[in-house]
């Protein structure tokens, strides 16, 4: 029997980077700043998506105004998967696929409106979509529903860590024989008023102006975590390897290893100095992936431009990979912290690696192997509250 891999066929994502191919690459490719100041407060930087992804979103709203009801969230789902399946070439009659997103926080928008109106007029009947509206659960299931999709439909939270638990999820499936082909990745839309003093409130948010790299990642010397906005989403596939070999070379990227990690963290938003979750994650991937840390040529870090959480994960990658480190990449510095949808996004940064597309030098912390050397295994790193962390790694077959 001919071994079997998950393919990553297709990827679809909105962000500050944009929503095509040529623009998110040409992004990357020049190391393009998406950061704005949030409703003119200078002092405020935000990562919102771009332009053009904000007329994607308007043009599917006009193609499906019953969407209107929708959060923006699961408006930036439901536009990113349509990428990722047609990209993926997988026909529309062919319903059958799992699906499983995540998100950070969920239908924040939507939920601060109807809080709000509650708190107005307690008295007054309360929308009818407001329970429906901000559930969880509204992530798969709506995606489901656009796509006419037939299958296990998965929406879950496990803070920031919640794009790479959906990846190492589907993988799960996939390899277990309970599906072929599975949907995932992690969605957030948390540019609000309440959410971003929430933020301010742990007192880890940047003091630069959006024009002034608020965004510092591995900076060492002040926090300078900024909030942005964005989906991804990834279409996996379990294919053989003869079947894999009639893809085109670029295509032939497949998850070796997923791990997950957890630490008993000194405090609700702590985690330990030598970033105990992390090296648990990492370890784990690299065993499932049956890969040495000297076979690792990159590591897309989660590096949310904190002081604490940066140098834990120094620390956690000095401990795993000793004189084996890969070199280090970013792409926070561009769109910030996404939450929930970070790991997909970062995600996005490793297919570009292992696509051998132009990455910035803004884009890369530390120089590990040759310039005129594409990586052909990838590391992606994401935590989030609680102590969990997540790490998958991508290769080229």
């Amino acid at each position: 029997m001919q071994q079997e891999w998950i393919v990553v066929r297709g990827m679809g994502s909105l962000s500050g980077l944009g929503c095509t191919e040529a623009e998110i690459a040409e992004s990357y490719a020049i190391g393009k700043s998406c950061f704005t100041s949030f409703k003119g407060n200078q002092s405020l930087a935000v990562s919102p998506v771009s332009t053009s992804s904000e007329e994607l979103l308007a043009a599917l709203l006009v193609e499906k105004p019953k969407y209107a009801s929708l959060d923006r969230s699961v408006l930036l789902a439901i536009a990113a998967a349509r990428q990722a399946v047609r990209q993926a070439g997988w026909e529309m009659k062919e319903h059958s696929m799992g699906i499983n997103l995540g998100s950070s926080r969920g239908a924040t928008g939507l939920f601060e409106q109807f809080h709000a109106d509650f708190l107005t007029n307690p008295e007054q009947r309360l929308s009818p979509m407001a329970s429906p509206s901000t559930t969880m659960g509204n992530l798969a299931s709506w995606v489901a529903q656009d796509l006419a999709a037939q299958g296990p439909l998965i929406s879950h939270s496990v803070t920031c860590s919640t794009a790479l638990q959906a990846v190492a999820n589907g993988v799960a499936w996939l390899k277990a024989g309970m599906a072929k082909r599975f949907l995932v990745g992690g969605t957030e839309a948390p540019l609000t008023d309440f959410t971003l003093a929430q933020m301010r409130a742990i007192g880890i948010y940047s003091p630069f102006s959006a024009n002034d790299q608020p965004c510092r990642p591995l900076n060492g010397q002040q926090n300078t975590f900024v909030l942005g906005e964005g989906c991804a989403i990834f279409a996996l596939e379990r294919m053989t390897e003869a079947e894999i070999s009639q893809l085109p070379t670029h295509q032939r990227i497949v998850i070796a290893g997923v791990g997950m990690g957890l630490e008993q963290t000194p405090s609700k938003t702590g985690v330990s100095k030598d970033g105990q979750h992390f090296q648990r994650s990492m370890r784990e991937a690299l065993l499932q992936a049956q890969l040495s840390p000297e076979q690792i040529d990159a590591l897309v870090l989660h590096a949310p431009g904190t002081k604490a959480g940066d140098a834990a994960e120094v620390a956690a990658v000095s401990s795993v990979f000793d004189e084996h480190q890969p070199s280090l990449f970013t792409n926070k510095n561009q769109i910030g912290h996404t939450l929930g949808a970070s790991g997909a996004l970062s995600l996005s940064l490793a297919m570009a690696l292992l696509q051998k597309q132009s990455i910035s030098k803004q884009l890369q912390l530390s120089n590990a192997y040759s310039a005129s050397l594409a990586p052909t295994a990838v590391m992606v790193n994401a935590a989030g509250f609680g102590g969990n962390s997540a790490s998958v790694i991508l290769r080229t077959l």
